[in-house]
């Protein structure tokens, strides 16, 4: 454990279920905090208390948040912490061929819900001494790229929100809005099963899978975990894991 007693620390983690989110609530776990995963799926995690949730219908979260599962699950905290790591990378293409569907459910995915659950989190943590959330954002955001117009637009809107929210200055609330960097997960596959014509960036992703240029998961989360367990959280609204 870094920096504090795990004793008294909680965190809720979205899209736990695979990827970097099941590496930061497995190291989280492995670390003595006690780990809330919210995730379409449950993913039977031993010793991590779960929720079946679809982040992208606001309704169904909304309702979940209304019932009080968050509040009950940071109850007794002394420190909490939120890692709104669940998001999509679809629909990718160029404006014309993405469908209101599925650009709306990346939308509500990748910002409202994190939005939303950041709100209710800073209600339900309020008097808390340490409460700090990180939202998982992309290089994406703050570079542009052909075919990533809504994913890119998204993590561009998590890296703001925590600009405001840092300069709100809520009493013991920490934010960042972390890039991990290029991780080997199914959100990469996503990327190489892309049709060029949508996404002419492909053979990079295609060239980083073959190379040996992704991440593990476990890796990342460890360096993830050090960071958000860490004094220097939130000393910057927006970074990159690969330069801290």
């Amino acid at each position: 454990m870094t920096a504090m007693t795990a004793t008294t620390v909680k965190a809720v983690v979205t899209g736990h279920s695979r990827g970097l989110g099941a590496a930061v609530a497995e190291t989280l776990r492995a670390r003595g905090v006690g780990v809330l995963g919210l995730s379409r799926r449950t993913a039977g995690a031993p010793d991590i208390e779960e929720a079946a949730l679809d982040l992208s219908d606001p309704a169904a979260l909304a309702a979940w948040l209304e019932g009080g599962g968050l509040g009950r699950f940071l109850e007794g905290a002394s420190t909490a912490l939120l890692v709104n790591n669940a998001g999509t990378v679809a629909p990718i293409g160029p404006p014309g061929v993405l469908g209101a569907g599925e650009t709306a459910r990346a939308v509500t995915l990748n910002v409202t819900a994190p939005l939303m659950l950041a709100d209710a989190f800073a209600a339900a943590t309020s008097g808390m001494p340490d409460r700090r959330i990180v939202h998982i954002s992309s290089g994406a955001g703050r570079s542009a790229y052909p075919g990533w117009g809504v994913y890119g637009a998204t993590k561009a809107a998590l890296d703001h929100h925590a600009r405001c929210v840092a300069l709100d200055a809520l009493p013991g609330l920490r934010i960042t809005s972390l890039a991990p960097g290029v991780i080997d997960t199914d959100m990469q596959a996503d990327i190489r099963a892309t049709p060029a014509e949508r996404f002419p960036n492909l053979s990079r992703f295609v060239g980083l899978k073959r190379d040996g240029g992704l991440s593990a998961p476990g890796d990342v989360a460890a360096r993830l975990v050090d960071y958000l367990l860490g004094e220097g959280f939130g000393a910057d609204p927006v970074t990159d894991l690969r330069s801290l």
